[in-house]
């Protein structure tokens, strides 16, 4: 078999990688990975300029289809013309739901069309376009799902309430679905990445010139880390956390308190003298 006939094949094995938000950061690297990896790519961002140049490098250095959609995730019409796009697609194997966006602000002092905005890229957004690929992964017993949650879905800061909520949501939303679909051949990880250093601070309004370069991980270090978590199976991959014991603790300290509070009788501090 010649080379470019390995290559082919390849590329129908591994079939079209998705991924929002791939004009910068963690979407960019992982565009790049994958491409590496031998997927043709179907790269999702708001601004084109970027996303072509993304997408014209990406061609350059690997033999691979690479194919751009603009759009805008908070816009419900674009929005809704991707998921009908890869949920028709039998050639989508992988969705990586990367677009976010984060608000640097007392919740008070946030206007609700910011808030808004948070709710419909970070939830909708990932929920409607996971749903959106999900039945033709279950038809088909494979495909892979990951959704970039944060470590604030288990911690909030005062100055991010909504973007914690929001990820709390992706992490409990994909926690949901990997119980659902526990006996297939599809694969969903959810990757809760700590402080990473991409575009998104200064979008949400922080100066990374006060932020401690010892606790910011690199966009490539973390895509890297959430792809050996992939390969090792991982449903969960918390990129910087050395103590991986920490998380099963935490895990199953949640399943625990979800039990014991299954009971029709109100706690005894509760009680009221009759």
């Amino acid at each position: 078999m010649s080379n470019s006939d390995l290559q082919e094949a390849m590329e129908t094995e591994k079939g079209v990688a998705v991924v929002t938000g791939a004009s910068s950061g963690i979407g960019k690297i992982y565009a790049d990975r994958l491409a590496a990896r031998g997927y043709d790519l179907m790269l999702v961002a708001r601004r084109g300029d970027r996303l072509q140049a993304v997408a014209d490098e990406l061609k350059q250095n690997y033999e691979i289809r690479v194919e751009t959609v603009i759009a805008d995730l908070g816009d419900p019409d674009d929005l809704q013309r991707l998921a009908e796009r890869i949920g028709n697609d039998e050639n989508v194997t992988m969705l990586v739901n990367n677009a976010g966006i984060a608000v640097a602000a007392p919740t008070v002092r946030t206007s609700s069309e910011d808030i808004e905005r948070l709710i419909s890229i970070n939830n909708t957004a990932l929920a409607r376009l996971s749903l959106a690929v999900l039945p033709g992964f279950a038809a088909r017993n494979h495909g892979t799902l990951i959704n970039i949650g944060s470590v604030q879905s288990f911690y909030s800061r005062s100055a991010s309430t909504t973007y914690s909520g929001t990820k709390a949501f992706v992490m409990l939303f994909t926690s949901g679905l990997q119980q659902e679909f526990a006996a297939t051949g599809v694969r969903i990880q959810l990757v809760l990445p700590a402080g990473t250093a991409t575009e998104i601070w200064e979008l949400a309004g922080v100066d990374p010139k006060i932020m401690n370069p010892s606790m910011i991980m690199s966009a490539e270090d973390c895509v890297d880390a959430a792809l050996a978590g992939l390969d090792l199976g991982e449903a969960v991959t918390l990129p910087s956390l050395e103590d991986e014991q920490l998380w099963a603790e935490f895990d199953a300290l949640r399943e625990k308190m979800f039990h014991a509070m299954q009971t029709n009788v109100p706690a005894s501090r509760y009680s009221i003298a009759r």
